[in-house]
């Protein structure tokens, strides 16, 4: 029946082999098959099906996950392509699970970021990263300025994207130290909002992810407690509800 077809990227996502932004690359690259056969794009699995990445099957959702915090160190990079970066998250981890990490922290940056081996909440969460906030300190080369917070808090348009930053909250801790706290996730956004303001960024650490507080030591991880991930899952549950409500009214427009 129809209603048993599931989308490919959909089905790697839910069965906890990784994101469906990154099934998607796999798929792109031709690394999927679906019975031995590499499927066009739109391509559905269908109960029965086997369904393999790099030769290896695939098999169904699992029931229990694993929800890691990490404090990642400058150099290691957020991905979980091992034979391409040598300086990886999961190998940098080495946890006895396949694992993949939910968003990205650049590598020249440090702090926490959430692991899961659950690809359907790395979707959620990812879904709501312009909806909840993500906190960071950074330091930068020059004393930092009234007018630097100012602007900072304002909102900076970022020409390389064509964007303008959502207003957020920026408080001065000493002359070259600041917190940031962002409901929006651009490519390397702090960085691009200091360069504008001519201030180049020293050290940036991600220091909370909505509820989740960085309070491991650097390079370590620990799993979230069950408070944590009830917090983290009301949170997730609230941006989804949002999300639905504004697909319909779109939907409803378009017609």
């Amino acid at each position: 029946m129809l209603e048993d077809l599931k989308r490919l990227n959909k089905f790697l996502s839910e069965a906890g082999y990784c994101s469906r932004r990154e099934a998607d690359r796999l798929i792109d690259a031709g690394r999927v098959t679906i019975n031995d056969v590499v499927p066009e794009m739109g391509t559905k699995v269908a109960p029965g099906d086997t369904v393999k990445v790099d030769g290896e099957i695939i098999g169904e959702r699992k029931k229990e996950f694993v929800y890691l915090a990490f404090n990642k160190p400058v150099g290691i990079v957020c991905t979980t392509d091992t034979r391409v970066e040598k300086d990886n998250i999961i190998d940098f981890i080495g946890y006895h699970k396949r694992i993949f990490p939910i968003g990205r922290l650049d590598k020249p940056s440090e702090g926490l970021i959430l692991l899961t081996d659950d690809g359907d909440i790395v979707n959620k969460i990812l879904r709501a990263s312009n909806n909840h906030e993500k906190e960071y300190i950074v330091t930068v080369d020059k004393p930092i300025s009234q007018t630097f917070i100012e602007r900072m808090a304002g909102g900076i348009y970022i020409e390389e994207l064509g964007k303008r930053t959502k207003k957020c909250k920026v408080k001065r801790i000493d002359k070259f130290t600041f917190s940031i706290i962002l409901t929006q996730g651009l490519n390397r956004q702090i960085r691009r909002m200091c360069d504008y303001l001519n201030y180049d960024v020293e050290t940036l650490k991600r220091v909370r992810i909505m509820n989740i507080e960085l309070d491991t030591p650097l390079g370590k991880y620990r799993e979230l407690t069950k408070e944590e991930f009830k917090t983290l899952s009301d949170l997730i549950s609230d941006s989804k509800k949002t999300f639905e409500a504004k697909q319909s009214y779109q939907r409803k427009s378009r017609r």
